[in-house]
């Protein structure tokens, strides 16, 4: 049976971090995240992101944390903003609409907001018939592969200081980014530049979870209110700080990342000449375009995930994750050689 590449969340957990919950099984701990494990990861995560006098939550899935921030961020008349493309738009079955925030879109560049998105959206809302915005929604990766420079992350948070308004980092595939080829964002500017983010441990080799971090915990005063408000408070958060704990003990949170991006790499490198590569992804998620033939027969053979189609092409998503080893992919870069050789 062919590996499977249709997300990176489809294993149940990297050895070690299944291994830290067995060492554990026998321990009673405080619920609801106050437990002595997720005051050490919190530690963990604000030393890694520079920010000791932050505050981190933990949260179940990205869906569920990005409701449950931005819900808590806005007033019921102000907006977020958003890339046409982010998951909030695409993904999230109108969840932040749900709780009573439009999220104005922007058409954006590679799945990305730019400084003047945001400037554009603030003129735009002009008056008090028209939504306000108050924070902008940016992901990292973003929902096509890409990653934030620090020149793009510095112009936004200059944008937003103008205009008052809260930056939003939902770090869902954060580990990918930060260990991309020619990624020049480090933890520090992240912890710097962003008001609140997210750690990603669901797509990153964990059974579950979301570290939500608060740059200034003054601003995270209330944030707990509103967790157990939108239903959103596990009462064994242990087990999320436990993961966290030990992913960011020795650097395994960057490492599970790593492996990830260097079998993309690798598929990449490997199927240079024989595919058509759509976007400009360099992190765990390739897309290609292909005939609808090949496309369906790609799919079923490897589980990979179409993302958009015309009359007669489509593209595929392959994604590549903290388990897949390069012999998993040569079966995959094989189909992509029998496809070439198949060319008339």
């Amino acid at each position: 049976m062919n590996r499977r590449f249709t997300n990176d969340y489809s294993e149940f957990a990297h050895p070690e971090i299944l291994k830290a919950i067995l060492d554990a099984a026998d321990e009673q701990n405080t619920g609801y995240g106050l437990d002595a494990h997720s005051v050490n990861a919190e530690k963990l995560i604000l030393d890694c992101f520079g920010i000791p006098d932050g505050k981190v939550f933990f949260l179940q899935g990205g869906t569920q944390t990005n409701a449950t921030v931005l819900s808590y961020l806005m007033r019921p008349y102000e907006a977020v903003l958003s890339c046409g493309t982010g998951h909030i738009n695409v993904h999230e079955t109108g969840a932040v609409e749900g709780t009573g925030h439009k999220v104005f879109t922007v058409s954006g560049t590679d799945g990305k907001v730019s400084r003047g998105d945001v400037e554009n959206a603030v003129a735009y809302n002009r008056d008090e018939h028209m939504v306000k915005i108050k924070a902008v929604y940016i992901s990292n990766a973003t929902e096509t592969g890409t990653v934030y420079t620090a020149a793009e992350l510095a112009a936004l948070r200059e944008a937003c200081d103008r205009h008052g308004l809260y930056l939003f980092m939902d770090g869902a595939r954060l580990g990918p980014a930060l260990t991309s080829k020619g990624n020049d964002v480090t933890c520090e500017m992240i912890g710097r530049l962003c008001d609140v983010f997210y750690v990603g441990g669901t797509k990153n080799g964990m059974l579950f979870g979301e570290a939500v971090v608060f740059r200034d915990a003054a601003l995270a005063e209330n944030f707990r209110h509103h967790i157990k408000n939108r239903g959103a408070m596990a009462a064994k958060g242990f087990v999320a700080g436990l993961m966290f704990e030990r992913a960011f003990s020795d650097g395994l949170y960057f490492e599970m990342a790593k492996q990830a991006n260097r079998t993309a790499d690798y598929i990449r490198r490997s199927i240079a000449g024989f595919a058509e590569f759509q976007g400009n992804s360099t992190t765990n998620q390739i897309f290609v375009k292909l005939g609808k033939k090949e496309a369906s027969e790609l799919i079923d053979e490897f589980s990979c995930e179409l993302w958009s189609e015309d009359e007669n092409s489509a593209v595929v998503r392959i994604v590549t994750s903290f388990a897949t080893k390069e012999a998993d992919c040569d079966a995959l870069i094989g189909f992509f050689r029998e496809k070439e050789k198949r060319q008339p």
